[in-house]
């Protein structure tokens, strides 16, 4: 089964409208490989902004949204705003969102079946913390994970997975190709054992944690990794080989 390849860039709490058109300069002006999907993961207040000036073949993300349309949710965002403003993705689950903020896996999966159920897709985040990793627990974390969001989602074709080993997010450090292929492949066990064949064998799975020009290829070549979800390097030139990695 051929999966596109699709690599997201989350910017978090980063960027003005100064940096954001130098993205876009950069972006827009470079040879991309036409076979990859391009989501850009933008701050709230830019997403407007980042769809005016990009093309269309781009697509963008909010970076977390409500499990609610509307109400009294002081400095929340629904799905419904995000697309109103040019947003047609959101990244749910991230792991800042669980560690910083203490969101809960039942309510990370509210949020991405709300997202699904109001017409955005959904780049939906997983992965295991150092400690959880050293105590040989990657495997049962991430089926927890991935058990609350197949109780919640009911039709997969418009979700992406990303497997963010915490322990890697931003510090350098890397799973090695064959520890990410290791457990990207076990989600597609997992998922065929709980929710179906078909979904395990068309469902996307991105990689992230410190993915760079120097490593992506690599990391690329593995039969189950399906593209990547990139923090800091997104805003930067190499940007354009990460998601050339396939070529």
């Amino acid at each position: 089964m051929s999966r596109k390849f699709c690599v997201g860039g989350n910017w978090k709490m980063n960027g003005d409208k100064k940096a954001i058109s130098e993205i876009c300069k950069n972006l827009s002006g470079a040879k991309l490989n036409e076979n990859t999907e391009v989501i850009l993961g933008c701050p709230f207040v830019y997403i407007s902004y980042v769809r005016e000036i990009f093309p269309s073949n781009f697509h963008i993300a909010g970076q977390n949204c409500y499990k609610i349309a509307k109400g009294a949710f002081t400095g929340e965002i629904s799905p419904t705003m995000l697309k109103d403003v040019g947003a047609n993705w959101v990244i749910l689950g991230h792991s800042e969102r669980r560690h910083v903020f203490n969101e809960s896996d039942e309510l990370i999966a509210e949020k991405a079946a709300h997202a699904l159920d109001e017409g955005l897709s959904v780049i939906a985040c997983i992965g295991e913390k150092l400690d959880e990793r050293e105590a040989q627990k990657t495997e049962q974390v991430v089926a927890c994970q991935m058990a609350a969001y197949a109780k919640t989602i009911k039709d997969w074709s418009k979700v992406v997975v990303a497997y963010e080993p915490v322990w890697a997010i931003g510090t350098g450090k890397t799973a090695t190709p064959d520890q990410a292929q290791d457990v990207h492949a076990f989600l597609r066990k997992w998922l065929t054992e709980n929710v179906s064949k078909e979904v395990s064998d068309t469902l996307r799975i991105q990689y992230g944690g410190s993915v760079t020009a120097a490593n992506c290829k690599e990391l690329a070549a593995k039969p189950d990794i399906d593209g990547f979800l990139v923090g800091g390097a997104s805003l930067k030139p190499e940007f354009i080989d990460i998601i050339n990695a396939k070529q």
